[in-house]
């Protein structure tokens, strides 16, 4: 016998149930309205187990496969006969160098250049793990790699443009040249003079001193390593405040007798100079400057000098990218600041010079007019500069050299974090290295379509 089921009462909210509920059990509608909705929360203290591989995690089309690639093409010989840890005896085991040198181009074409924020990159972002591929990094390895190498990043260099004339992709018809101001590691505090520094010395010496007498006195006053931090300190800023009155005399050289006391150098980094910047102003920095091929923007030379002005390198620049490539650019462009009439005469007549004259003190005369006393290739660059192909030529200079510095700039080139001018050339070669590179993938991707 079926019994019928109870209805529940009209004015009842609650759900149907299976049996009627006393009249003083019916849930009240308010406690359904005040329930708490139900939700999947984020749960982090979880362990989970996933197998993934790096490779799986990075695209295909990654640029840091393609800087992995190019670091796999080179002849890195001479860093593994560095390495002392060898198969079958005791030691640890050193890091890859192509780790180290893909890292570093990696970072440079990001934009990265500081030791600690790569370090921090290799443990948080998925290209710099894929790089070190599960190899620990740490910033000491890291700033000591970016500029112990300066004479392999200058072949690499050298590599890399051969490469593309082989190829038919660089021709060194026309090279453009430019230099930028770059600011340095040290603050216009740190400029001192013969007197202050004679002080500084005596200083830092008496504080080395000072830390032996306490060494000697209680071997166990200070631990270990703060004890063997202070005595670095020490002996490094000894040894700049050395570095600079080195190079005082060079600088006193410069100025007027009366004004021989006030050449000053810097104790934090000697090697830099006070130059007047882009903006108008005038700060400690260095001057680095590359040589560019005009047809594919790539990078064919570099220098870096403490000099504030570009005149006088112009004739090094040639001589270095003959010695580099094996033959001497057709032709170079240069602003204004780089057109010395020696230069002209010594890079002549290997290379053609396509520089603006400068503007005669005479409105009156024509500036391309050779002036009795020139030389023939003197003669011959100011006739050559009053023609419309001339003119027409030299408009490449900005397309190019101008745009290649915007381009390391953007890249982070805006100031150095290393000190001296040997690790300064570094940084230079580095940025060299990672425009070319960038430079290598397109002009083969045009070259493909083509």
């Amino acid at each position: 016998m079926h019994t019928a089921m109870p209805e529940p009462s009209a004015d009842s909210h609650s759900q149907p149930t299976l049996f009627a509920l006393p009249p003083g059990e019916q849930p009240a509608a308010t406690e359904r309205d005040a329930a708490a909705p139900r939700v999947r929360q984020a749960e982090r203290t979880q362990v989970e187990w996933r197998p993934v591989a790096l490779d799986a995690l990075l695209p295909d089309d990654h640029r840091a496969r393609a800087v992995w690639e190019y670091v796999e093409g080179l002849d890195l010989t001479p860093l593994y006969d560095r390495i002392r840890a060898t198969e079958g005896q005791a030691g640890r085991p050193a890091t890859d160098p192509k780790i180290l040198l893909a890292l570093w181009v990696y970072a440079t074409i990001d934009g990265v250049g500081s030791a600690r924020a790569l370090a921090r990159l290799c443990e948080e972002h998925i290209a710099y793990q894929w790089l070190c591929g599960g190899v620990p990094m740490n910033y000491h390895t890291l700033a000591d790699f970016r500029t112990a190498h300066v004479a392999l990043l200058d072949t690499l260099l050298t590599h890399s443009v051969a490469t593309l004339m082989a190829a038919g992709l660089v021709t060194l018809t026309r090279v453009a040249q430019d230099g930028m101001r770059v600011r340095a590691s040290a603050g216009a505090a740190s400029f001192r003079r013969r007197t202050t520094l004679e002080g500084c010395q005596a200083e830092a010496e008496a504080q080395v001193h000072v830390l032996r007498a306490e060494l000697e006195a209680d071997p166990a006053a200070t631990s270990q390593r703060q004890r063997a931090a202070r005595e670095r300190a020490a002996r490094e800023r000894t040894t700049r405040v050395a570095q600079a009155l080195a190079q005082l005399p060079a600088l006193e050289a410069k100025k007027k007798p009366a004004d021989k006391d006030h050449a000053r150098v810097s104790t934090t980094d000697p090697d830099a100079r006070v130059m007047k910047m882009a903006d108008g102003g005038f700060r400690p920095a260095y001057n680095i400057q590359f040589a560019t091929d005009t047809g594919a923007q790539v990078i064919v030379g570099v220098d870096v000098s403490n000099s504030g002005s570009d005149r006088g390198q112009l004739a090094p620049m040639v001589e270095q990218v003959a010695q580099r490539h094996q033959q001497p650019p057709d032709a170079m462009l240069v602003d204004g600041g780089f057109a010395t009439l020696q230069d002209i005469e010594t890079v002549s007549p290997r290379t053609t010079v396509y520089a603006p004259v400068p503007q005669p003190r005479d409105p009156a005369r024509d500036p391309s007019v050779p002036l009795p006393g020139d030389s023939p290739a003197v003669a011959a660059w100011r006739q050559r500069m009053g023609t419309p192909e001339a003119r027409a030529i030299y408009k490449e200079r900005a397309a190019t050299a101008e745009c290649v510095n915007a381009q390391t700039r953007h890249r982070g080139l805006l100031q150095v974090l290393v000190r001296g001018l040997t690790k300064v050339r570094a940084v230079a070669l580095w940025h060299a290295l990672a425009h070319n590179l960038m430079r290598t993938v397109a002009l083969r991707a045009a070259a493909a379509a083509a």
